[in-house]
């Protein structure tokens, strides 16, 4: 069995790859208890190591700060003639629950979270938008903190905010208006 592939086309948390993680190592009980440590960290090093996402900034048409990973597609908007915020989390191979809430934990310096019944679907199931006219704690959360968790029912996925510092800071600047 391959790490995370016994999830059912769900993307797998990083429990549930611990998890696997474990259960595979079980075979291996006999080796000494250093060689399995040892294997363990460098597993965890070679995963930590892979290549960040970089997130992006664009002033036009509208105030958008972007990221794109393994996990999916996180994007912040503002429009300043409406005047709205979006966040939008879209799946690259999975749906989003038809859920009563959706939440958002960031966990770092400043951790904190926040949950919301006002979110919407698009037809395919697959991306999750919330609009508001105020977004402070998200962008608080976003700029202070090193993960954000975005939560739907039982969907839970992920994002790596290292590196988000200057394309936060551009999109709080964002000429189209005073930004929260």
């Amino acid at each position: 069995m391959l790490l995370g592939t016994a999830h059912r086309g769900k993307i797998p948390t990083v429990p549930d790859l611990i998890r696997d993680l474990n259960a595979a190592t079980l075979p291996c009980q006999t080796l000494p208890r250093a060689y399995l440590t040892t294997m363990r960290l460098a597993f965890t090093l070679i995963l930590l190591a892979s290549p960040a996402a970089a997130w992006e900034f664009r002033a036009t048409p509208i105030c958008t700060l972007a990221e794109t990973g393994d996990a999916g597609n996180l994007t912040v908007t503002y429009d300043a003639s409406l005047p709205e915020y979006t966040i939008t989390i879209t799946l690259p191979d999975a749906t989003w629950p038809d859920a009563p809430a959706f939440a958002m934990g960031f966990a770092g310096d400043r951790p904190i979270n926040i949950q919301t019944d006002r979110h919407s679907r698009s037809a395919d199931g697959r991306s999750l938008t919330v609009k508001d006219t105020g977004f402070g704690n998200v962008l608080n959360g976003l700029e202070f903190n090193m993960r954000v968790y975005a939560s739907s029912g039982d969907m839970t996925i992920g994002f790596d905010l290292t590196g988000i510092t200057p394309a936060i800071r551009d999109f709080r600047n964002c000429p189209d208006a005073n930004l929260a």
